[in-house]
């Protein structure tokens, strides 16, 4: 079996304590500046809420005329990071961007904000845990690698958080990002390095490193890493994404834990995208069953019950096994996607913690995009006076990508990691060490391990001396 290791590009994954309260200029307050210069169809809405497109300005282009192994079969046994793919296999966002998807379900955080019972809110943080991952379902598209030194900067008033984020490293590709609650109720944070592993018809990608949030009024911090996602038939046939392993999430200030169980899809199909797991106490006592599919919902329930159900379910003979299908000539080189099973069977006296927003009707001409996602590279009135030079949004290959011209994105993709290059010769030339803007290399206070850190100051909006990277 072929398998090659790499730590960047082709496929990016998925992908600062003190509080910087130096907001004072938001994108908010911009709309109000630009309110008489708005046109066009679309107009804000009577809250003052900019109204945020709901499609992007082009479809996107067919793959079907391209092949992946065209390209790899030259370049066996060479680093993927060696590989240049064409752009007609990305998706219009940069990992950056694509981090930030995690904040799509924010109003979890919030809820777990309120509430009292550290189990419960336990169970509310797990939801959100396995929130986080969800937008990958069916998004095949190849995020662009953030170019040294980028930026991404997500400001949503009316949901209660600001995000800043900045390519840390580019050998090896580190992205570290930090959110927090307009209002001092929690900070999100952590860094995200892909490992990647080519294993001749799939992709892995091992989202490396610790995702933490800290509710401070309950004074808690809650860390975890995110589950190993598969991309399948990177060669032949249909693409199709699966996540997999075992997801701790500790909270550190009470003990409990929650572990979480992604399952891959296994013999039939059965376990696609099924996700099970249990909240313990320090003590290691059993107080909630977790249980769902990450692309669908997740529940929760008291243990008891649960293992009552299962016996019953076993007892009664359980889900009779499929025939295997029949297999077409392709599929004898691919590996078929499984048929998704029925939805999640809902166990009596669960407790629904979490359902997936629908995706929009043109999301599968879209790179399925989420309604979320659609947004992420939209410039607001007002925003490109506000935002860093260093952000995604300012990308012209991106934003080419975007707009359909592919031919543009492509020159564009090239001229900008040429500049890179260009820099990263000028600056061993003169042997000038890189230095990161809006975070620091240091160690996560809670689990010890190596992480980036949001030094502060981003939203002073002083970006002198920041890199010229377009």
């Amino acid at each position: 079996m072929l398998k090659m290791n790499s730590e960047e590009e082709f496929y990016d994954a998925e992908t600062g304590l003190e509080s910087d309260d130096s907001c004072e200029v938001s994108f908010k307050d911009a709309l109000v500046f630009d309110n008489k210069q708005t046109t066009g169809s679309r107009k804000p809405q009577e809250n003052g809420v900019w109204e945020r497109r709901k499609i992007l300005p082009a479809e996107m282009i067919s793959r079907n005329n391209f092949s992946v192994w065209s390209i790899l079969k030259k370049c066996i046994g060479m680093e993927l990071s060696k590989i240049a793919m064409p752009i007609v296999f990305n998706e219009p966002l940069s990992f950056l961007q694509r981090l930030s998807e995690y904040m799509e379900h924010t109003h979890l955080i919030h809820e777990a904000c309120t509430i009292s019972n550290s189990i419960d809110r336990m169970q509310v943080v797990a939801a959100f845990a396995v929130s986080a991952v969800a937008s990958q379902w069916d998004r095949t598209g190849k995020p662009f690698n953030p170019l040294l030194g980028e930026t991404y900067e997500l400001t949503r008033e009316e949901e209660g958080y600001r995000l800043i984020s900045e390519q840390v490293s580019h050998h090896p590709p580190v992205s570290a990002f930090y959110a927090q609650s307009l209002k001092q109720e929690f900070e999100f944070h952590g860094s995200i390095y892909p490992k990647l592993k080519f294993w001749g018809k799939s992709v892995e990608a091992e989202p490396k490193g610790t995702m933490t949030l800290e509710l401070l009024k309950h004074k808690e911090a809650y860390t975890w890493t995110n589950p190993m996602c598969c991309v399948h038939n990177i060669i032949l046939g249909k693409l199709w994404i699966e996540q997999y392993g075992t997801v701790e999430i500790v909270n550190h200030s009470t003990g409990d834990k929650c572990v979480l169980n992604f399952k891959p899809c296994g013999m039939f199909g059965k376990e696609l995208h099924r996700v099970e797991g249990h909240i313990q106490d320090k003590s290691k006592k059993k107080h909630r069953v977790i249980y769902g599919k990450w692309t669908e919902c997740m529940y929760s329930i008291e243990p008891k019950v649960y293992e009552a159900y299962k016996k019953a379910e076993k007892k009664a003979g359980g889900d009779s096994k499929k025939p295997k299908q029949e297999h077409s000539a392709e599929a004898d080189d691919a590996d078929e996607m499984p048929e998704v099973q029925e939805t999640v069977t809902v166990i009596p006296g669960s407790a629904l913690l979490w359902r997936v927003s629908p995706r929009p009707l043109q999301s599968a001409q879209m790179y399925n995009f989420t309604n979320f996602a659609m947004s992420l590279n939209e410039l607001e009135p007002g925003m490109d006076r506000l935002l860093a030079p260093t952000d995604c949004r300012l990308r012209p290959d991106i934003r080419a990508m975007e707009n359909g011209d592919m031919d543009t994105a492509s020159t564009e993709k090239e001229r900008l990691e040429e500049k890179q290059r260009d820099a990263r010769k000028e600056r061993a030339k003169d042997e000038k060490e890189w230095t990161t803007r809006w975070f620091r290399s240091g160690t996560n206070p809670y689990t010890g391990a190596e992480d980036w850190l949001y030094k502060g100051g981003y939203y002073d909006r002083n970006y002198t001396d920041l890199p010229d990277i377009y």
